[in-house]
């Protein structure tokens, strides 16, 4: 794809947030043996997304990315995937019936591991310690011990990624995805809450909408796209030996793709044009994404953009503001603005979780509901006066009943964080919050005229 390139091209430019192995050569064991392994996906794979998010890009879909802040090593199972997975699922039914456009769903999981942090040391009561960089690198526990940096956690999560992976597909070919079973999405905890029971409602009229294609003779038990569902992997491609171990050529186009997930993304603190981040992915075939914040000029975009889509493809560069929601409306309409009448064909998606962090009275991180549906209205806002399509949504939440951001369906208070506080990073949202969230974007974007 891009002129001068190859996989290891990344180690001639300053790599930021690369953690400090302490033996070069058991790094180099890890990643060899993870180069011998299996792709993860498949370039192919990666190409349909991209046609998904081409329609996103042309306003006529809406891109849903969601998942962990971090995934864990300890939590790793078959029903905290499903849960996460049915969380996305009831997302995804409220919008595209709401939106009346299709949604393409892109979860932050198999392979959301590694963290990159403000500093390379914390504070853990009262000791300060090396930061938690997410289990792909070292564990969480407040011990010098368990901060080490450890290649084989790099073997362990390309193995309990391939494992997500195959549940994932198992679950969405295999009919848990099944529109049929819209019903059986909703957990007890979520069902008794209004979000529930307005979700219900929808589920009643998909049924009635079944009934009435049958009667009419239209054969649903054949329409594969009633039963089965695409559910595509993402993460940030932070830990860049890892990525280059997974990045393979491509048999078919002879175009490189980095099969560790469908879509990658840059962060904040690495997407600086000269960087080693940028650097790689310019050159592989995979849609991407970069998040963007408050301070981001107009001229950085347009050149990041030439920098990672030169040949302006129409769904290859995802751009993920994360602006606050103070800020998101005066600080993204000149972005907006300088992409349109440059012509890129770029996705527009809100991060609203990253810039409304805070520290709650009792020193936990939290994010306020309302805070996060105000900077979703304000990139929505910013969007409708310039003309151009609020493409999708990127947070973080999970399936279990956690209380890590406050307020929402669940009216989660302060002093309530600790009762189930269970993140290994950053505040999720939990299912019930998730779904108010879904239900506010869809009518936020009707209520402009925008949908």
């Amino acid at each position: 794809m891009a002129k001068a390139w190859s996989p290891s091209s990344w180690h001639a430019f300053h790599a930021q947030q690369q953690p400090q192995w302490p033996d070069q050569a058991d790094l180099d064991r890890a990643l060899k043996q993870i180069a011998s392994y299996p792709p993860l996906v498949f370039a192919g794979e990666a190409r349909s997304l991209q046609a998904g998010l081409a329609q996103v890009a042309a306003g006529n879909a809406f891109l849903l990315q969601a998942g962990d802040c971090a995934e864990s090593f300890e939590e790793f199972s078959a029903v905290n995937i499903r849960e996460k997975l049915r969380v996305i699922l009831q997302m995804s039914v409220v919008l595209t019936y709401s939106l009346g456009v299709p949604v393409v769903k892109v979860g932050r999981i198999a392979g959301q591991f590694a963290k990159p942090r403000s500093s390379a040391v914390e504070m853990v009561g009262e000791r300060e310690l090396p930061s938690f960089r997410g289990h792909i690198v070292n564990g969480d526990a407040p011990t010098e011990a368990a901060r080490v940096p450890s290649p084989d956690r790099l073997v362990q999560a390309y193995n309990q990624s391939a494992a997500t992976l195959n549940l994932l597909r198992a679950f969405t070919k295999g009919g848990f995805a099944d529109l049929g079973r819209v019903h059986a999405w909703t957990q007890e905890f979520v069902s008794s809450s209004p979000e529930g029971q307005r979700y219900e409602q929808i589920a009643d009229e998909i049924d009635r909408a079944l009934r009435f294609m049958r009667a009419c003779g239209v054969d649903t038990e054949r329409n594969h796209q009633l039963h089965e569902t695409d559910v595509y992997t993402s993460h940030e491609a932070l830990l860049l030996g890892y990525e280059e171990a997974l990045t393979r050529q491509d048999s078919l186009t002879g175009a490189w793709y980095d099969c560790s997930a469908h879509m990658l993304w840059v962060g904040d603190r690495t997407r600086q044009l000269d960087s080693a981040h940028v650097e790689f992915l310019r050159g592989v075939g995979n849609p991407l994404g970069c998040k963007i914040g408050p301070g981001t000029t107009p001229e950085y975009v347009l050149d990041l953009c030439e920098r990672l889509n030169p040949a302006r493809i129409p769904g290859r560069l995802t751009l993920i503001s994360r602006m606050g929601y103070e800020h998101v409306e005066d600080a993204l309409r000149p972005l907006l603005r300088a992409v349109r009448e440059a012509n890129q064909p770029v996705v527009w998606a809100c991060d609203p979780m990253h810039g409304n962090t805070t520290t709650s009275a009792t020193g936990r991180k939290t994010r306020d509901f309302a805070s996060l549906t105000s900077e979703i209205d304000g990139f929505v806002r910013a969007h409708k006066a310039e003309g151009t399509w609020p493409g999708g949504i990127h947070v973080e939440l999970t399936g279990d009943n956690v209380t890590e951001c406050t307020g929402g369906a669940d009216k989660i208070l302060d002093s309530q964080l600790d009762d189930r506080y269970q993140t290994v990073c950053d505040p999720r949202l939990n299912a019930r919050q998730s779904l108010d969230l879904a239900f506010h974007v869809a009518e936020n974007l009707r209520g402009t005229g925008l949908a």
